[in-house]
């Protein structure tokens, strides 16, 4: 991590900027624009302790984001960490934020005593992937099934 680059936990005053990247991080899937949204999704997230989020900062502004969801594994009868969402915005990126945010996040799971921290990505994400890698992550011989449900209508 260069020097310009800091991580801290968010907090309530970090919501407005990160609801702005949030929003980012979802049009890049495909969702449409939704500030609104966004907001409410991580401020309830962030009231009722189901995530943390990690944010990364450069010049004093918000430029990236890591959020965290809990999860446990009953064999080992211990606490994990899912990394769901990772984000850093166009004119941060190629700077080491990416790579400062998942170290974070790991030292994050392991300063909460967690037994470790896992991701998922889709395989052709050959750019994650390599990220991944290079922070020291492990490609595991599990391969992830779901079963999606009729979208939500509000």
């Amino acid at each position: 991590m260069d020097d310009n680059t800091t991580i801290s936990r968010a907090g309530p005053a970090d919501l407005e900027a990160l609801a702005t990247l949030f929003d980012a991080y979802r049009q890049f899937y495909g969702q449409p624009t939704d500030l609104p949204r966004a907001r409410q999704w991580l401020r309830e997230r962030l009231r009722f302790g189901e995530s943390v989020v990690l944010v990364a900062r450069r010049g004093g502004g918000a430029v990236g984001f890591v959020q965290l969801y809990p999860m446990f594994s009953s064999v080992r009868t211990a606490k994990t960490w899912i990394l769901n969402d990772l984000f850093v915005e166009a004119g941060a990126r190629r700077k080491g934020v990416a790579r400062a945010l998942l170290d974070a996040a790991a030292a994050f799971a392991r300063e909460d005593g967690a037994i470790g921290i896992s991701l998922e990505t889709s395989q052709d994400n050959a750019a994650a992937r390599a990220l991944y890698r290079a922070a020291g992550w492990n490609e595991d011989a599990t391969q992830w099934y779901s079963l999606g449900f009729s979208k939500l209508h509000h």
